[in-house]
């Protein structure tokens, strides 16, 4: 049976203190950046902490925000590292081919052939696209562009992705075989 979706989703994180006056460093993962601020109440991962949140101004890096309950900067500077996390009924609707990343966490990957390549560990972006990480037992980490020739089938209710390495990535079981060969 398929596991339910996350009840709720990280749409920011703080990353320190901005000025003196209880200002936060955040870091948006919306994809519209400034949204994340009208998701609220938001909440930090162990649920035991709530913030509403007011952009004040674009920063580097993100935006400056208060937080309601946060008036200094060492109360600000104190939750740096904190992910902040909605509720999944307060985002948007997604179309057809869109996934919270959320939802993608440990869902079993499978190449085109039906071979299991592993799970989904995370889903990262390092500036050219999204790169979904699959980790599997005895296995190189295997890093997917996240794009529909790399990924050509995602089935949330089956918790399944097809899998389509590029060749230049190649899938692990081809690399075990490339240096066995090479021996």
């Amino acid at each position: 049976m398929a596991e339910p979706p996350p009840a709720r989703v990280c749409v920011a994180a703080i990353a320190g203190a901005f000025g003196v006056r209880g200002e936060a460093r955040v870091k948006s993962f919306t994809a519209e950046p400034e949204a994340f601020a009208s998701y609220g109440p938001l909440e930090t991962e162990d649920g035991a902490r709530r913030f509403d949140a007011r952009i004040t101004r674009p920063v580097s890096g993100g935006f400056a925000a208060r937080l309601s309950g946060v008036a200094t900067r060492e109360q600000a500077e104190a939750l740096k590292g904190l992910r902040l996390y909605a509720a999944r009924d307060r985002l948007p609707a997604l179309d057809e081919d869109e996934f919270y990343h959320a939802d993608l966490i440990g869902v079993e990957v499978f190449d085109t052939g039906g071979a299991s390549l592993g799970r989904v560990r995370a889903v990262q972006n390092f500036g050219a696209g999204d790169v979904i990480e699959v980790v599997g037992a005895g296995r190189p980490v295997l890093l997917l562009p996240f794009t529909r020739a790399a990924v050509p089938t995602i089935d949330l209710s089956a918790r399944r992705i097809v899998a389509d390495p590029p060749e230049e990535i190649g899938a692990p079981e081809d690399d075990a075989e490339d240096e066995a060969a090479s021996r």
